[in-house]
């Protein structure tokens, strides 16, 4: 595994303006524009920071002789389709779940998926070592405006679901954006597909004043009480650049990602007569139970959306996701895409005529958990390897982080690529074990981290 200075598990993510400022931006861009020339898109979320580091972006990469495509504020699945389709790479600026002071950049390649770790690697070397391309002043290209690519999604969306299906189901949505780039698409998408639609936080605010961007319980409760309150069919919440959906079922209860990924799985097995599904090694047992019921196999991989699209591209997989509630539906978008899952989760609701509750109740039981502790980034490498020594007696997988297995569950410890947290998931049969896994996981997070003081 490449020992990364400033790449984490996609793309690169600081704090605006201190650390992520217009001419680190810049220099980044102007190094991945070295690697991929030819045109490249650039999109961004609703930060208040996003358009400085986009201005920045784009003049790296015409510094270094690209031709850009502005395509504007959208989500990034958005981008990575536009990409996709038409385009030699893309830059998404976002820092999709963080706090509004922070900001990202994820590259893509031309497939539109997060760039490989090699890749990752030259950028950084260029970077340290001052030496991007930069070309004459008459070889500098032109910036075009692209405002298409929301409207295309869309549509591209909505006919890969049974619109009719959903339209004579009627469903009465409450969504919530968060005020970010979800605010774009899925208000629009639901409505097309003739859902009644009641909306929150759906203003793009880059200081997120509705509620924070990461889509956790505590931070729906306003949502939950609409769903509630309004007898609506379904709550739908997304991150700050919208790829990734959480669910709220009829009776204002929240549905964890892992959840909505098994329903999505089994729909998906039973629609296409099985397949391979790519997960991570951090997701639910219920995702292996499901593919063997249903003819389907099962690949893990390391934490991060961008390894798991690039698994689904090289083994033509059928269908992949997080525990997080990033569906990715790869012959759409290599990517996790909140309004392809929406889409897929009111169909799922329409045609089997059965509310969401029931549909998770359905799915194999396991009770899960999730914790995290603040650590430093240079103290994560050292405290992961002293839990792995003092975990070595039990079953355990190290693929990405230390993941134990004991006879009442599991629970993964692994540092956040994207925050300076170690996180803990864990799952049981019963509540009371997934939460014993889950703060044992802590503790020997935090036992480590007092050694160290």
């Amino acid at each position: 595994m490449v020992n990364k200075r400033l790449f984490g598990t996609f793309g690169v993510r600081r704090r605006a303006n201190e650390v992520l400022t217009p001419e680190f931006a810049s220099k980044l861009s102007a190094a991945y524009g070295t690697l991929v020339k030819g045109q490249v898109a650039v999109g961004g979320d609703t930060r208040t920071s996003t358009p400085m580091i986009k201005h920045a972006v784009i003049s790296g990469l015409l510094s270094a002789g690209c031709n850009v495509i502005d395509l504007g504020g959208l989500p990034t699945p958005a981008v990575q389709y536009a990409v996709r389709n038409y385009y030699d790479g893309g830059i998404i600026i976002t820092a999709s779940h963080n706090p509004p002071h922070d900001n990202g950049i994820k590259f893509v390649d031309a497939d539109g998926i997060g760039i490989p770790e090699d890749m990752e690697e030259k950028i950084e070397d260029m970077y340290f070592n001052e030496n991007p391309d930069r070309v004459s002043w008459d070889e500098i290209k032109e910036v075009e405006i692209n405002s298409n690519i929301i409207d295309e999604y869309i549509e591209n969306v909505e006919c890969r679901v049974d619109a009719e299906a959903i339209n004579d189901a009627g469903l009465k949505v409450v969504v919530d954006c968060g005020n970010g780039a979800a605010c774009f698409t899925t208000p629009y998408l639901l409505r097309k597909l003739g859902c009644k639609v009641t909306t929150m936080n759906c203003q793009p605010d880059g200081f997120f004043p509705g509620r924070n961007p990461e889509p956790t319980e505590d931070n729906l409760q306003e949502l939950i009480s609409a769903v509630k309150n309004l007898g609506a069919d379904l709550g739908i919440a997304h991150d700050g650049d919208a790829d990734r959906t959480i669910c709220i079922d009829e009776n204002g209860s929240f549905v964890f990602g892992d959840k909505t990924f098994a329903l999505v799985e089994k729909y998906m097995l039973k629609e296409n007569g099985g397949g391979l599904i790519v997960t991570t090694v951090a997701t639910s047992s219920a995702i292996y139970d499901i593919a063997e019921e249903f003819g389907g196999e099962v690949i893990a991989t390391r934490v991060g959306d961008l390894l798991v699209a690039r698994e689904l591209k090289d083994k033509n997989g059928l269908f992949g996701g997080e525990e997080n509630g990033g569906l990715i539906f790869p012959d759409f978008v290599y990517g996790r895409d909140a309004a392809l899952s929406t889409a897929k989760i009111v169909e799922i609701i329409a045609k089997e005529k059965k509310p969401l509750s029931k549909l998770i109740k359905e799915l194999p039981a396991y009770k899960s958990e999730k914790r995290k502790i603040e650590c430093p980034d240079d103290l994560k490498k050292e405290v992961m390897d002293s839990i792995a020594e003092v975990t070595c007696e039990y079953e355990v997988d190290t693929k990405d982080g230390v993941k134990i297995f004991t006879d009442e569950g599991w629970v993964i410890i692994r540092p956040s690529g994207t925050e300076p947290i170690f996180r803990c998931f864990a799952e049981a049969q019963s509540d009371e074990d997934a939460k014993k896994m889950a703060e044992w996981g802590i503790s020997l997070v935090m036992e480590q981290l007092k050694s160290r003081k």
